[in-house]
């Protein structure tokens, strides 16, 4: 949907009026039904002066199409500016201009699509204006039937208009090369070349025809991105499926091509303890569905396995429209219903109620995630809900999806991928940690490798040793320890301490923890492993768990300052301080079962409670169980 649109003509006299800001907003009233922010109203006045200057170009025609807040169907980004024309051979074409008004912004380490700038009254990590515009264009050619039928050419480029650009400039740094080679971006005194970058693509005017083709053209997948995905997914023997996991994602596959063909609304809730596939299905199905045709979407809260399955997607390709096939769960408060074919929502147990940096934006993620999609599926496991905000549940999907008018199905997976097919495994955790009774004292006759070590610094060392047969071996630990803000990105600053052994969290660097060559030296946290599997953990285990008189005591005072998991533990304690320990006990015990379930072939732990280890100590060494 095109918010403003007009020929350039139009779009120079509302401007010389004064009046673009105000039609733009009485626009977005009519059109989408909301009021605007004054800053927001404020920053269309002000870039809409610079894009007059760049307009005002003789050469530019005067019946070339001009929208502005284009917003992408099914989705809810927004185009800031496009110009639409014919070129030199009569070729329709689009050129997509991103506006910042940063002033200033810094390089991220170790990613090619990340900055630093000040936005939101703070200094934050966003994409690159150059990639921003690149992926706004690949998401509207891989989806567009227009653009693909009547080979429509987008050139997107980003305009930073109070950007002062210097030498060396972090802007142009080579790590961004991939997409400022294809999407440039034009600073402060770059009117000119600007210009030279419009002519390029709008040659002659359309009178608004290409504008009117792309608004109204069809969403489907591309040939391209059909067959991209496809190949990517062949041979990789990471999501490779096996017995009722095969059962599973058919059942899934012939769901959701009903509610295409008849247009109902269905919801599949998929239960799944940790290492039963949930993923792998996930992903296969986010390939078979997008070569079928559909506009699909894997969805989680936690972003690290959307980084993770994106990274192992792409393989080695450097500049991928993967990426945006995966999103966050706070993506869909302005999406209408039904406007996405189907959603797969992994890790559905993280959801929260409200989305948006301060949690203040839409009503409820499950709501919303049922109400933007024909097909719904939720990969669950209630097991793993570890912090105050996490509201996935089975009966919170049930309710939504009755509200939402969506037929339920629900599944279920029992065998167990992970941790050697060792479900006995699995139960032995949680008898240890007290979540549930189960028949599985000792590890007897299981084929999993767990041990207890008396010093982290054991624990380190066997981790870096597995860790070079594949790289798929990770310190994790509870979140007891401060993650300095300051000293995110310093290998040499360690948050953990213990005795004589210091280790880093995780760097906030850019990298993908769970991949990368160098992650092995940094211990990574609940947040930055779950959802996702290595061969080997080592998983320390800090002041918040401890046994005494017999029993597991959990104590949420021991999280460190920066855990927003138990944010909000200590005013409910004061209310009601039956519930709030209820909560932060199934919060902590989740936690260590989840970081204790990542390895595939072995766990090895470290308690900094004496208590503790003494009493893993003895249920290792146990033959039977003693009652």
């Amino acid at each position: 949907m095109i918010v403003y649109d007009g020929v350039k003509s139009d779009f120079l006299r509302s401007v010389e009026n004064d009046s673009i800001a105000l039609e733009i907003e009485q626009n977005i009233l009519h059109k989408m039904g909301r009021h605007t922010a004054s800053n927001e109203f404020v920053s269309w006045d002000n870039s809409m002066q610079y894009m007059y200057k760049v307009m005002t170009d003789p050469e530019i025609p005067e019946d070339a199409g001009v929208a502005i807040e284009y917003n992408i169907p099914q989705t809810s980004k927004r185009v800031d500016f496009m110009v639409s024309g014919f070129d030199a051979c009569g070729n329709p074409g689009m050129v997509i201009v991103e506006l910042k008004q940063w002033s200033s912004l810094e390089k991220v380490e170790n990613t090619e699509t990340l900055v630093e700038t000040y936005t939101g009254n703070a200094m934050r990590k966003v994409v690159h204006p150059s990639y921003q515009g690149w992926s706004y264009a690949q998401l509207i050619s891989d989806y567009n039937s227009a653009v693909q039928d009547r080979r429509i050419q987008l050139s997107p480029c980003a305009f930073l208009h109070n950007y002062i650009r210097r030498d060396n400039d972090p802007l142009d740094d080579s790590q961004y090369d991939a997409y400022t080679s294809e999407a440039p971006a034009f600073t402060k005194g770059q009117v000119p070349q600007l210009r030279e970058f419009i002519k390029k693509c709008v040659k002659t005017g359309d009178k608004k025809e290409v504008l009117y083709l792309i608004d109204h053209g069809a969403i489907r997948p591309s040939k391209s991105l059909q067959n991209a995905v496809a190949s990517m997914i062949q041979g990789n023997r990471e999501f490779i499926m096996i017995d009722e996991q095969r059962v599973v994602f058919e059942e899934i596959i012939k769901l959701s091509a009903k509610s295409q063909k008849d247009h109902k609304k269905r919801t599949v809730i998929c239960k799944g303890g940790p290492g039963t596939g949930k993923s792998v299905i996930a992903v296969q199905l986010l390939a078979e569905l997008t070569q079928r045709g559909q506009f699909v979407q894997y969805v989680s809260k936690n972003s690290a396995p959307r980084q993770v399955y994106a990274a192992k997607l792409k393989g080695n390709i450097r500049k991928s429209s993967v990426d945006n096939m995966f999103k966050g769960s706070g993506m869909y408060t302005g999406i209408g219903r039904n406007m996405i074919h189907t959603l797969l929502v992994d890790e559905a147990h993280r959801l929260n109620e409200k989305s948006g940096l301060f949690h203040n934006q839409g009503e409820n993620q499950i709501k919303e995630l049922i109400h933007a999609a024909g097909c719904s599926v939720f990969f669950i496991d209630e097991s793993q809900r570890v912090t105050m905000d996490d509201i996935g549940s089975v009966d919170e999907i049930r309710k939504w999806a009755a509200e939402e008018g969506s037929e339920v199905t629900e599944t279920e997976l029992i065998s167990q991928f992970r941790c050697n097919g060792s479900n006995g495994y699995l139960a032995w955790v949680d008898d240890l940690l007290e979540i549930r009774k189960t028949a599985n004292y000792n590890l007897e006759g299981l084929d999993y490798e767990v041990v207890l070590c008396e010093d982290p610094n054991d624990v380190r060392e066997i981790i870096i040793e597995k860790n070079k047969a594949a790289n798929r071996a990770r310190v994790l630990a509870g979140y007891c320890w401060k993650w300095e803000k300051q000293k995110q990105n310093d290998p040499d600053y360690h948050d953990i301490r213990i005795g004589d052994f210091e280790m880093s969290w995780n760097l906030n660097d850019g990298s993908v923890y769970a991949i990368s060559d160098t992650s092995v030296h940094e211990a990574g946290c609940i947040h930055t492993t779950q959802g996702l599997e290595f061969d080997y953990v080592g998983v320390i285990m800090g002041d918040d768990i401890r046994y005494e008189n017999g029993r597991i005591v959990t104590d949420f005072t021991k999280r460190a300052s920066t855990d927003q998991s138990v944010k909000g533990l200590k005013k409910m304690y004061k209310t009601d301080p039956d519930e709030a320990l209820k909560r932060a006990d199934e919060i902590i015990k989740n936690t260590y079962r989840t970081l204790m379930t990542r390895g595939m072939k072995g766990c090895y732990i470290y308690c900094t409670d004496p208590g503790m280890r003494a009493y893993i100590r003895e249920r290792l060494d146990a033959v039977s169980d003693p009652n």
